[in-house]
């Protein structure tokens, strides 16, 4: 009899054990103490697989410090790549296979449009995802469990526009954007800066996010003469925008967001076609604080490369996950996303503090492209 009863109880933690959310390991038996499952979901191939690799690194050296110091409370954890492709639909389906496959967390992407695309199917599973996407939609859907590592459009343009009309007087300013998630929301927040200060674009050119000629929407915007060209869209197509501009003879002051910030921006621009462009960013660059240097030499011992701001920011979104972890003891769903969400910490882009709506950093800094790297504005 007293087997009869071992083996009923038995039988119903293993069936609870079953049942439980795909985002919630079971704390029994094995599960409690084996690896915790984390799933890192970036572009490693395609157009935007330069971000999604950087995102990767600086992951993967949070986690693998983590886990040499012990990991969470003894239990190593176990990440996992996953290639988005810079797809969402393709994203879609690696949501699926993460909410399948018990990982507790995800860390990516950082292309707006595919997290956009996956977050639906990551809260039903109450996966919390700590994303690299700054699109403000993101803000908007008001998932409990999307949070973002860095802020939104509406502060890197507001910083942006803040400089460029209220302290240099410049009023000239046309955009050029692309319609996909993050340059429709570059767009919407620049030109609602604009909007706030009264000063109307001399144009406004909106292309597609595969676009790569842009001689036609150049031509018009080279008949306004403005002074300064404001470009929202990924690193590679803001780099042939700056290119192509310069071959149409278009003087203008280029300014953006962070992608304008990087050395992809600037080697596919050519660096005399890039130098003068103004970047709104959190992070300017790698001697900015005596931690940043620190950060950006073990990057550089671990991978032989420099660090950038993709690399920082993905660092302090897995550093934040790990720090939520240890608060929850590897318990993943509704526990961890409150977890996430009380996290207050210094980090490499500056102090996270989480909102309602999961954003967690709130400002950026300028600074300006000098042969090819960014260097803080102040000390042009």
């Amino acid at each position: 009899m007293r087997f009869t009863r071992f083996s009923i109880a038995a039988a119903a933690l293993i069936a609870l054990a079953a049942c439980a959310p795909p985002g919630q390991q079971a704390e029994t038996g094995a599960t409690a103490t084996g690896p915790i499952k984390i799933a890192n979901a970036n572009a490693q191939s395609g157009q935007l697989s330069s971000l999604g690799q950087w995102e990767h690194k600086g992951v993967k050296l949070a986690i693998d410090e983590a886990n040499k110091a012990g990991g969470i409370n003894g239990r190593q954890i176990k990440l996992d790549l996953f290639d988005s492709q810079g797809d969402p639909t393709v994203g879609t389906n690696v949501a699926r296979k993460i909410s399948a496959e018990g990982y507790i967390a995800m860390l990516g992407t950082a292309e707006s449009a595919v997290t956009l695309a996956m977050a639906p199917i990551l809260k039903d599973a109450k996966i919390p995802n700590i994303t690299s996407g700054q699109s403000p939609k993101l803000a908007e859907l008001g998932s409990p469990f999307l949070f973002l590592n860095a802020p939104t459009s509406v502060t890197f343009d507001e910083t942006l526009a803040k400089h460029l009309v209220d302290d240099k007087g410049y009023k000239k300013i046309a955009l050029i954007s692309n319609n996909g998630a993050y340059g429709s929301g570059e767009h919407d927040a620049f030109l609602n800066s604009l909007k706030t200060r009264n000063v109307t674009p001399s144009a406004d050119e909106v292309v597609t996010p595969d676009q790569k000629d842009f001689n036609s929407n150049l031509a018009k915007i080279r008949e306004q003469n403005p002074e300064v060209l404001f470009i929202g869209a990924e690193e590679v197509q803001s780099g042939l925008i700056a290119k192509q501009a310069r071959e149409l003879g278009i003087k203008a002051i280029f300014a953006g967001g962070a992608p304008v910030g990087t050395d992809v921006y600037a080697d596919t621009a050519g660096l005399e076609n890039a130098e003068g462009t103004i970047v709104s960013s959190p992070y300017l660059s790698n001697d900015a604080t005596p931690e940043i240097k620190a950060f950006a030499e073990k990057y550089k011992a671990a991978y032989n490369e420099d660090a950038r701001m993709h690399v920082a920011k993905a660092y302090d979104g897995a550093s934040i996950l790990i720090e939520a972890l240890k608060q929850t003891n590897g318990e993943g769903g509704q526990k961890l996303a409150d977890a996430i969400r009380g996290v207050k910490r210094a980090g490499l882009l500056g102090n996270y503090n989480y909102d309602a709506n999961g954003v967690g950093i709130h400002e950026t800094k300028i600074g300006l492209v000098k042969d090819g790297k960014v260097e803080p504005e102040a000390a042009s």
